[in-house]
């Protein structure tokens, strides 16, 4: 075989440049913000050595997140179970893939009612006949023809409040809509709806650790209803609610990332006064929060004055949301956590962006098949 000559070594060397160094690390920046999705960026990342530190280095995935959900910007602290095991690699490296991980997980796309339970209302008329837990019910009437809703305490000024807390399936949900039906008394004289004049909605998450399996009591409802016990990451505006018995839909101006798993209701004006007392009242027959629940690999605590961000690919983690118990089901194990990238394989999303099984590799951290046999063996 011939040597090659000087001109096809220059050839060569100019073929292993590395346009990084050509343009330089400030143009180099501004290029790689230009990268939207999550795949581009794993495929960037998948280049060279160089490319990988550089994607690191300058939290591209971080600014990913950022772009898809404002909400990330509350958090203080990103912990891994990597940085945990490992020093052999940076915490910049285990930030990465935290931020990757949560990054597409925020473009997953399947919708589902994201209740898991009731918290408590800040008051109730009869309990437990009228308590919040009615309000998980989608029928006007339960078991014997017993009316289902949730009936705040009456009053004589039509401007008070009244809030309804929930605890959502995981510790982020993408939140899009919240659907609400007010509550038509058929049962009293002209049928008169108890709905609300307006409507918002806050999002965070609480400060101390929930009571695990919480039941609502008569003891704890306003207890845990109250705004002391959270903080709210996001404050939604207001919505006007009609006067009518329907499942109304209040989309969000975008979807958003609550963090910790607690949604409150708020109902603003009361319009509708009891003949009997003559005081007004506000009564919710079901309550939808719809959205997305993001895998339970990714968990929130709180944090100084601030929340962490909780990462563990292939541990079970104990708890949604504060050491909470969410039931040895098997979601957090390291299968589940195998099936989920599967599951991100085989998506309509990632075929259409040609992502294959080094691009996911490069996106979490993901072990090969051949790591995983050696594990199970």
């Amino acid at each position: 075989m011939e040597e090659p000559g000087p001109e096809e070594e220059k050839e060569e060397e100019e073929a292993r440049f590395d346009f990084l160094e050509w343009i330089g690390p400030d143009t180099s920046a501004a290029v790689f913000t230009f990268l939207v999705h999550p795949a581009d960026l794993a495929r960037a990342s998948a280049v060279s050595r160089s490319w990988r530190r550089f994607v690191v280095r300058n939290g591209f995935s971080k600014i990913q997140c950022l772009r898809l959900c404002p909400e990330a910007s509350n958090f203080t602290r990103i912990i891994t179970k990597q940085a945990i095991a490992s020093a052999s690699e940076s915490d910049a490296e285990h930030q990465h893939r935290a931020y990757m991980h949560l990054s597409y997980a925020l473009l997953l796309d399947d919708p589902q009612d994201c209740i898991i339970r009731c918290i408590g209302a800040s008051t109730t008329d009869n309990f437990p006949e009228e308590t919040i837990q009615n309000t998980l019910v989608p029928t006007d009437w339960v078991a014997m023809m017993r009316p289902s809703y949730w009936s705040s305490a009456g009053h004589f000024d039509p401007a008070v409040p009244e809030c309804l807390f929930y605890r959502l399936r995981s510790d982020l949900c993408l939140v899009q809509q919240i659907n609400i039906q007010p509550f038509r008394a058929f049962f009293q004289y002209g049928d008169p709806i108890y709905s609300a004049k307006y409507v918002r909605f806050q999002m965070g998450y609480p400060k101390t650790p929930l009571p695990s399996q919480l039941l609502v009591s008569h003891d704890n409802e306003g207890q845990l209803a109250a705004d002391d016990n959270y903080i709210w990451t996001y404050t939604s505006p207001q919505f006007p609610m009609l006067q009518e018995s329907v499942l109304q839909s209040f989309k969000l101006p975008r979807a958003v990332l609550c963090i910790g798993g607690v949604v409150k209701i708020e109902f603003l004006g009361r319009v509708q006064k009891q003949e009997m007392d003559d005081l007004y009242y506000i009564c919710i027959s079901h309550v939808q929060i719809v959205g997305i629940p993001l895998p339970r690999e990714l968990g929130v605590d709180p944090y100084k004055n601030g929340v962490v961000l909780k990462y563990y690919p292939d541990t079970r983690r104990s708890g949604v949301c504060h050491g909470e118990s969410s039931g040895d089901d098997g979601r957090n194990s390291p299968s589940k956590w195998r099936n989920f990238t599967t599951r991100i394989l085989h998506s309509s999303s990632a075929r259409r962006l040609g992502w294959n099984q080094a691009i996911l590799n490069r996106l979490f951290g993901a072990h090969d098949a051949s790591e995983e046999e050696e594990e199970e063996t």
